[in-house]
This record gives structure tokens, sequence and C-alpha cells, in this order.
């Protein structure tokens, strides 16, 4: 699809599949998770803009690779992709934080929003956007909604499972957003999980169903 790199380096498909069986327990899921997060990491910053420090080694001065520019900002949607951010942190852990607090009404299958704290100066700043599931894309574009309305122009969107009609919904509304994920799965069920899936990220990760 169009707009969509599905990260699909064997570790993290064999990460996923632990994840997706349902006899997993929720200390392995949770684990598993910062585990398979920090490998997507690798590649939703790939390209990252660098220049050069001079240094010295123990053996010489050298003009040495480093990342240019202000300190990336990892934006979670509550709650389940803080599970996403842990991992990422380990990663990069000068990274800024923001969150974004949006759950799906499960009637409407819509967004409500009832947090937001972020950086200042989102506009000078790459932002990732982390949450497991891109199902309807409905909760995602309301994130993506507000963040640019605080001045974001430099968003990627990073989640672990994406469903065909969540992408074609999220790329109608922000065609200039790339999305990562570790795969694109079937499609969506009645009740707007994604199928076959890994259930409720957020529920397999706190213990709460």
């Amino acid at each position: 699809m169009d707009g969509v790199t599905v990260i699909d380096h064997p570790l993290v498909q064999h990460k996923l599949t632990l994840m997706r069986k349902k006899e997993t327990s929720t200390a392995s899921f949770r684990r598993l998770l910062r585990e398979i997060s920090t490998l997507l990491c690798y590649e939703v910053t790939r390209g990252l803009d660098l220049t050069t420090l001079a240094i010295e080694t123990p053996l010489e001065p050298m003009d040495a690779p480093i990342l240019e520019g202000k300190k990336l900002v990892f934006a979670s949607i509550l709650r389940a992709g803080n599970g996403l951010l842990e991992g990422m942190l380990d990663l990069v852990p000068a990274a800024r934080v923001a969150h974004i607090g949006v759950y799906r009404d499960h009637e409407t299958l819509m967004p409500v929003e009832y947090y937001f704290k972020a950086p200042e100066d989102l506009g000078n700043r790459l932002v990732i956007v982390v949450d497991p599931m891109l199902a309807t894309g409905n909760s995602a574009i309301a994130a993506m909604d507000k963040l640019k309305e605080r001045g974001a122009q430099n968003i990627r969107f990073l989640c672990l499972l994406a469903a065909p009609e969540g992408i074609e919904r999220f790329r109608a509304a922000h065609p200039d957003i790339p999305v990562f994920t570790a795969s694109i799965d079937s499609h969506l069920n009645e009740k707007g999980y994604i199928v076959p899936g890994l259930g409720d990220a957020g529920d397999r990760m706190y213990g709460t169903k």
C-alpha cells in the first residue's frame, strides 16, 4: 500500500507470532511488546538526518556521524501506546515524550479525547506516534489532528498491526504521514477488532481482561 512500510524482519515476525498466541501470559506479552518496539524503532528512525562531530578516539581525531537537529518526540496514544513507548525509549533515551489520551467508544467506534500533553516547538521536531493497533483509524486520525493543531509538521505513525480499512481511512485523512507496521492483517470484524489480530493490546498488556 502506498505510504505504508511493512517491517518484515525475521525477529519482528517471530515475536509478533508469540504475541498473537492467546495463551501468552500478561508478563510475556508485556516483555515481547517492549522487545519488538525496540526493533521497530530501528526501522521507523531510518533515514534520520546526520551531521558530523569532531571527536578524538583513543588513536586519532576524526569527524564522526551524529544525529542532527532537535531531539525526537515519541507520542504515545494512551494507554496501549505506552507499551511501544518504553522499548523505544530504551533505544533513544533522550527523546521527548508526548501523551495523547484517546479511547474508542465501543458503541460508536469513534474516538473520545481526554488528555493531551506534549513538548513545545513540535514544528521543529520529528514526531513518531505509537499505538499497537491501526484498526478503524479513528483514534490515530484524531491524534494526528491534535498534533498538527499544535504545530507538528514532520510526523510518522508506528503500529504493530494494521487493518486495510484503517490504513485506507488514515491515509485519506493524512496522506502526508507515513505508516510503519509489522503486519497488515485481513480485515476488521463487526466490533472493529483486527482479524486475526492479537486481541485488545491494552487488556493483554495490563491484564485487565
